[in-house]
């Protein structure tokens, strides 16, 4: 019974206007994570910190930053079999097209209560 049922889906609109969903989405990312992947701390930590550089980067240069977090992260997700990193990877695509400086910090808000919540 402990595992998921179908793809945990992340609204991009939800996650920028409403903090109670940022923390929903959060706590269900970390859940998917304890019941499909393992050994993931520090792959997270790792890319929580790129998060956070590619956030402080010139308006310029953020959506390229992103941009190649997303490769990154689906080099990760491969690399490490991270199934549960997913949805943090769709939600990563609609941020960067959007290109807005509230979704960049959004993203890097729910990654943070991802870390935290992992610990």
């Amino acid at each position: 019974m402990g595992r998921p049922e179908g793809p945990l889906e992340i609204d991009l609109e939800k996650l920028i206007a409403d903090p109670l969903y940022l923390d929903n989405a959060a706590h269900a990312v970390v859940a998917r994570m304890r019941d499909l992947d393992s050994g993931t701390r520090s792959q997270l930590r790792r890319f929580y910190n790129a998060v956070r550089r590619a956030t402080r980067t010139a308006d310029a240069d953020r959506q390229h930053n992103f941009v190649m977090l997303r490769a990154r992260l689906a080099y990760t997700i491969a690399r490490h079999s991270l199934r549960s990193l997913d949805p943090l990877e769709k939600v990563l695509l609609a941020v960067t097209r959007k290109n807005e400086a509230r979704g960049y910090e959004r993203f890097r808000d729910l990654f943070e209560a991802i870390i935290a919540y992992n610990e």
